[in-house]
Parts: structure tokens; C-alpha cells; sequence
């Protein structure tokens, strides 16, 4: 089986048109699945879909959505898993699009392409394309963002890298891809894949305490084997910005270093400030350029994914 695609559902009246959306793809009805997870802790309101052969539903009874989702890709029978909120659906010719990516690209273990992002009235207002393939890990410890409705992962590496932080109630995506650009490369197709529901009203998101809650995620994988040598093969990789993201490198180990003095852990933030210098001193021979120290002195903001959430503000409730 090419994929399983796994909906976390709340039982918003939204689900429907998300199940429907991948039951309607043309695409081969033997290569996909649907696993619906109701953590609303109540049952499902009898719904068409629910006889679907394609489809599955399990209960995990208020456990929030990595626990859902993590429950989901435990029964899944697809080669690449396909996370999917029950508001957000997605586009005619996603999976035959990911399909054609994935022959392309065989090696890869993160497959996406573009996102519309809709706001809560239904009003398109940004296309999301981010033109990051390969070893993208130290664009995603900066800070860049790929929705996970436009995105298959393969589900060997899901599982290998621990699936979603079970205890994390917010920021789980990005901590997932941090995980899976740590031992993977990311391939993309210009087509648009999903669209995707920006605006705090109805979500499910924790706000409060996001920004703590990232930065001791980003701590976790800082902690982990391999990690400098694979951020610095991925600036190495990107030889046009080369200096930027050697800035935001340096940026990444010295609030590390900042951050864990202030807990008194002393030797991971000797070990940070070490990993930090040596990242400057490769900067060095290339000439430490104004991007660099842009990049070194400036938060790192994504500025399409802003532009769209700024759009999203203007129409309505403040984006998630």
C-alpha cells in the first residue's frame, strides 16, 4: 500500500468533507487508506464514509492529537503516512501528484508540495511553495515550517525518530520534521497538495506556553548524535546562501547556549558555545557577509507563511 492517510477528529462537522476529499482522489483505491481516529470522546454521528472499505475508525478517547496520531500510524499499512486535520482537506490529484514525487525521488523521506491556506470563511489567501529540497535541516531548526497535510512520511522513518512527542500539545509538526531532517532528505512538487484552515477560532491549538514548549523541543534534538555534523552538511547544501544560513547556524548554538546556562546545565552549554564557535569559524572563509550577520542577529521569520497569517488576521480571527 503507497499511504495511509490518518485524520485526529474532534467530530467537527468539518470531517466529512476531509474524509471525502481523500476517498474522491483518482488515484487507485488499493494504494491508499483512510484511518479516522475519534478522540472527540463521544461516538461519530453515523455518516456514508464510514462504509467506505477504504476506511477505518478507531477511538483513543481524549488522549489530544500526537497520542491520536501516533495511534493511527501504529495500525497503518501504507509505505508513507499522511497526517491530515479534520478541518483541512485535500486538493483533486494529491496522492497521484505525492505518487509521481516518490518515484522521482525514491530516497527521500519527506515528500510535500504547496498548501492553499484558506481562512475560516472560506477565502483563499496565500499559496504556500517553499523550495526546500534535500538535507533541510538547518532550515527547519531555524525556524521554516512544511504543513503536514501537504506532506508524506515514510512511515520506516516515523517510527524510527519516536513518532510525534506524545506530551507535546503544541508545535508537534514542527518538532516532526525537525526529528525526520535529522536522518533524512525532503523532496517537493510544485503542485498544490492541501488546503489548509488558518485562524484560532475552533482550533484545537494550545497557544499558551508555545514558545517554551518549542525551544525545549529544539533543546531535545540539539541533544541528539550527529546533529552538527548534519547541520553542517546542510548549509554546505545550499551553496547560494551559504553565509545566511551559516549566520543562522551559529544564531541556533549560541541561544542554546544562552538558554542552558540559564538552567545551570553547564556542559551542554559549554558543549553549545564550542559547536557555535566552530560553526564561525567555518563561516569565516566566506567573508562573513551581511547576510550572515542578518541571519546571526535577527529571530529568523518566515515571511510567506507571515504574509498569509497576516492576510488571515485582516479577514478574521487571529491565526493559529
Amino acid at each position: 500500500m503507497f499511504c495511509s492517510t490518518i485524520i485526529p477528529t474532534v467530530a467537527r462537522a468539518t470531517l466529512r468533507r476531509t474524509v471525502t476529499s481523500v476517498l474522491t482522489q483518482d488515484f487507485e483505491d488499493a494504494l491508499f487508506e483512510v484511518i479516522v481516529v475519534n478522540d472527540s470522546g463521544a461516538p461519530l454521528p453515523p455518516a456514508d464514509w464510514q462504509n467506505d472499505d477504504c476506511v477505518r475508525v478507531i477511538h483513543t478517547q481524549r488522549r489530544e492529537r500526537s497520542v491520536a496520531r501516533n495511534a493511527g500510524a501504529a495500525i497503518a499499512r501504507g509505505d508513507y503516512l499522511h497526517f491530515l486535520d479534520d478541518d483541512d482537506w485535500l486538493l483533486p490529484g494529491a496522492l497521484a501528484n505525492l505518487w509521481q514525487l516518490a518515484q522521482a525521488a525514491p530516497d527521500a523521506v519527506w515528500l510535500y508540495g504547496g498548501t492553499q491556506l484558506i481562512d475560516r470563511a472560506g477565502t483563499p489567501l496565500i499559496e504556500l511553495h517553499h523550495g526546500l529540497v534535500g538535507n533541510i535541516f538547518a532550515p527547519v531548526m531555524a525556524g521554516e515550517w512544511i504543513p503536514l497535510q501537504s506532506s508524506l512520511i515514510r512511515s520506516q522513518t516515523f517510527f524510527a525518530v519516536g513518532g510525534f512527542p506524545a506530551l507535546m500539545a503544541t508545535a508537534e509538526d514542527v518538532q516532526l520534521s525537525r526529528l525526520v531532517a535529522r536522518v533524512g532528505d525532503f523532496a517537493e512538487t510544485g503542485a498544490l497538495i492541501a488546503c489548509y484552515v488558518a485562524g484560532e477560532e475552533g482550533s484545537t491549538s494550545d497557544y499558551a506556553g508555545q514558545s517554551p514548549i518549542r525551544r525545549e523541543a529544539r533543546e531535545d534534538v540539539l541533544d541528539q548524535m550527529g546533529v552538527f555534523q548534519r547541520l553542517r552538511a546542510s548549509v554546505s547544501q545550499r551553496t547560494e546562501h551559504r553565509g545566511y544560513w551559516y549566520g543562522r547556524v551559529v544564531r541556533i548554538y549560541l541561544t542554546s547556549l544562552l538558554w542552558n546556562l540559564a538552567r545551570r546545565r553547564l556542559l551542554a552549554g559549554g558543549s553549545r558555545g564550542l559547536h557555535g564557535l566552530a560553526c564561525f569559524v567555518l563561516a569565516l572563509r566566506w567573508g562573513l557577509s551581511p547576510a550572515f550577520w542578518q541571519a546571526l542577529l535577527r529571530q529568523y521569520r518566515n515571511r510567506t507563511f507571515e504574509r498569509g497569517f497576516a492576510q488571515a488576521r485582516l479577514a478574521g480571527p487571529e491565526s493559529r
